[in-house]
């Protein structure tokens, strides 16, 4: 069973009560529960979220080499943080981008991820169904029929 851990960053603890016209209005709390329900059997899904970008790299460095995967939301740090994005770079563990909104149709300022360069592929505007989209991706990479 294939070891996957969901890394979200700042502000999405908010995910639900912060600019619901963006984001929805479903808490992530409530959407991992969906999650595991729906991949229960299938794959061991882990959670962290923090709003500190040292505890980010520190959760990255972490995880990189034990875990077969990681779905990271780095947030506003993914357009940012080097040092995220460097931390990417120095783990064995793949990992997949995720935005919930279509970063490309935001501010500028958000259109670019450094985080991105060193991920595997990106899903961004699907909203929390990006998730599930970067959980089927690795649990098809072993199935080349599907890709």
């Amino acid at each position: 069973m294939k070891k996957i851990i969901i890394i979200n960053g700042p502000n999405l603890n908010l995910l639900g009560k912060r600019e619901i016209h963006i984001y929805g209005n479903r808490s992530f709390d409530d959407y991992f529960e969906f999650l595991q329900n729906k991949y229960s059997g299938r794959v061991k899904l882990e959670y962290y979220q923090s709003n500190h970008e040292g505890a980010l790299i520190d959760k990255i460095h972490e995880v990189g080499f034990h875990f077969d995967a990681i779905v990271l939301n780095g947030g506003a740090y993914s357009h940012t943080s080097l040092a995220m994005a460097d931390a990417l770079a120095s783990i064995e563990t793949p990992a997949l981008e995720v935005h919930i909104s279509n970063i490309h149709a935001r501010e500028a300022l958000r259109e670019g991820s450094l985080t991105a360069a060193r991920s595997i592929g990106c899903v961004t505007g699907l909203g929390l169904k990006g998730y599930d989209a970067a959980i089927d991706y690795f649990l098809s990479e072993d199935d080349s029929s599907s890709l």
